[in-house]
């Protein structure tokens, strides 16, 4: 069901961004949006039908920065698409999980990993707030909401991980403890986004210790 409702409603296609990497997108954005509500209060949206600004640059930066992963045990949280993950595979990471809580995700970064011939691993459990041995930690665009973006903060902040994080001016974004790496111009659409460009952030949260 999973699989025949994403290819139903995405088309495979490029990342604008991103063109190494191709994933399943909406092609009709609210209408994709307004099924999924139809499943019900429990059903998050679909944040995994769409390359969102921020896992763009993250993602950008990393094929562009192999170094950064390079070798290294690497966690992708909030996946989504699965988009910063697939990167950090094709920059030579040693191994990727890629994590988020929504099924429909789940099948997508599997579908779209499949589509790009790379190996990652998948959970659909919630892992913030869980100690585990990664190197990296990847944060595309997570910062939207107050509630996660706390809990984000107090989970990340005493990871001895690199924690790296794309972001284009979400509200809840953190203003201290944060080092911008670099900026980037990326393409979005005015069905998700109040503008057609979002200058959108590439940075290093701040060391520890």
């Amino acid at each position: 069901m999973l699989l025949e409702f994403i290819r139903t409603h995405t088309r495979l296609a490029p990342v604008p961004f991103v063109p190494e990497i191709a994933l399943h997108q909406a092609d009709e954005p609210i209408e994709l949006w307004v099924k999924t509500e139809e499943a019900g209060p429990e059903q998050p949206p679909p944040f995994w039908a769409f390359a969102w600004a921020g896992g763009q640059a993250l993602a950008r930066h990393v094929l562009d920065h192999p170094a950064l992963v390079l070798g290294k045990r690497v966690l992708d949280i909030g996946a989504g698409s699965g988009l910063v993950g697939l990167a950090a595979v094709k920059a030579g990471a040693a191994q990727v999980l890629a994590a988020d809580i929504d099924a429909f995700a789940c099948a997508a970064i599997r579908l779209n990993a499949q589509a790009n011939d790379c190996a990652l691993a998948v959970t659909q459990e919630d892992l913030i707030g869980i100690a585990g041995a990664w190197d990296v930690i990847l944060v595309g665009d997570l910062f939207y909401e107050r509630p996660l973006a706390e809990r984000l903060q107090a989970w990340l902040k005493p990871m001895s991980a690199v924690v790296l994080l794309g972001d284009p001016g979400r509200n809840y974004f953190p203003k201290t403890n944060v080092e911008k790496l670099a900026s980037y111009s990326v393409q979005t659409t005015r069905d998700l986004e109040d503008r057609e460009i979002r200058e959108t952030g590439v940075y290093r949260l701040g060391i520890k210790g």
